[in-house]
């Protein structure tokens, strides 16, 4: 379950009841400083916490020294093959590594990376992924490549315990959900160390955030997972995006809006989906948070957004405004959005107080025909 032990990457908690932390990995040259920078900043923007670099050169290492300079998160270099990498990166002021000690080199190299971190105080980031295995495990993984990945990673922790260091989290990634969630549910069981989740090559968003979010959020829901990354074959902004989404769905952290909206059906008299869209587009640039709900017809309107900060409901011609779950107004359709927004603004500049609700005791239809009756605005 729940990880005993945290660890410090720079100024953020992983682990030991910490919130869950959302990461990232640049998809840029490392040794392109502008272009790393600019990206760490784009992805800090949308709320990444911890951003991972590759550092597969020499070059790359080098550059390190100005990323961690100009980051406003802290900086995770991402090694492995070479441990002379990892210890330039060390150097370098990062503030973890990501190795992998069953291909930095033999245990003489492991130790090595580990003397540095200890020197620093730095911690780093085990594990195995599905598409890595040794090959001493090669039959348990046709067998079970769940037991696999997790007796991968055990071997990688009794090699760190044994040179006493404990400062470090691990994950048991798998492009197969259902592997990966069993992988990580028996680990959970046998170490005390925080872990980080991730859905390993999920793909592009259309489907790596379908599988990202069964993954994660089937073991997130079990309370276990202390960092995540959602893996997607895009723009790495888009994976920190999704990863909010699936904290703020189970409702683990805050950031920003929530919007529910109806799958629309044939009732819907006002096109739900680009009424939706528009209110999201305008809720991107609010960082607070509370809930509002977009209903396309005016019968599910009371029921529907009542526990929402905020609602609109349409109807043919006017539509209808909701406060925490009551009718505000009516107006125009032309003007809902607007006047959603109006509402919204109002509420937040007036110190975002929630009154005390009253349950509904009457049907949402009755509800509703007394709220037509509203004068419209």
């Amino acid at each position: 379950m729940a990880s005993e032990r945290s660890v410090r990457v720079g100024d953020v908690q992983i682990g030991g009841g910490a919130p869950v932390v959302v990461q990232s990995m640049t998809l840029t040259k490392t040794h392109d400083v502008p272009a790393t920078t600019a990206q760490i900043a784009a992805l800090a923007s949308a709320g990444c916490e911890v951003a991972r670099v590759a550092v597969p050169k020499i070059e790359d290492a080098d550059a390190l020294p100005a990323i961690v300079r100009f980051s406003p998160i802290p900086v995770i270099a991402d090694i492995h093959f070479n441990a002379s990498l990892a210890l330039r990166a060390i150097d370098a002021g990062v503030a973890a590594v990501r190795i992998n000690p069953g291909n930095i080199g033999g245990p003489d190299k492991v130790e090595q990376v580990v003397r540095a971190a200890k020197a620093k105080g730095i911690p780093m980031r085990i594990g195995a992924n599905s598409g890595s295995l040794p090959r001493h495990l090669e039959d348990l993984a046709h067998q079970d490549q769940a037991a696999a990945l997790v007796e991968a990673a055990l071997e990688e922790v009794r090699l760190l315990e044994q040179l006493d260091y404990r400062d470090f989290k691990i994950s048991v990634k798998s492009s197969h959900v259902p592997t990966m969630i069993r992988a990580y549910r028996m680990l959970s069981a046998k170490v005390p160390y925080p872990l980080h989740l991730g859905v390993t090559e999920a793909g592009p968003p259309s489907t790596g955030s379908i599988k990202s979010a069964v993954g994660l959020g089937a073991l997130l829901a079990d309370g276990i997972g202390d960092t995540i990354r959602v893996s997607l074959t895009a723009d790495p902004v888009d994976e920190v995006k999704v990863a909010w989404e699936i904290l703020k769905s189970l409702g683990l952290r805050e950031r920003g809006p929530v919007l529910i909206a109806c799958p629309s059906c044939g009732r819907d008299n006002v096109g739900v989906q680009q009424l939706a869209e528009r209110v999201e587009e305008r809720l991107a640039s609010y960082p607070q948070h509370f809930e509002v709900a977009v209903l396309g017809c005016a019968v599910n309107g009371p029921g529907e957004s009542g526990d929402a900060d905020f609602g609109i409901a349409g109807g043919r011609d006017v539509g209808f405004v909701y406060a925490h779950g009551r009718v505000l107004k009516k107006v125009d359709s032309e003007v809902l959005v607007d006047e959603l927004f109006t509402e919204i603004d109002r509420w937040i500049a007036d110190g975002m107080h929630r009154p005390k609700r009253l349950k509904m005791a009457k049907p949402a239809a009755l509800a509703m025909a007394e709220a037509s009756a509203i004068p419209l605005e």
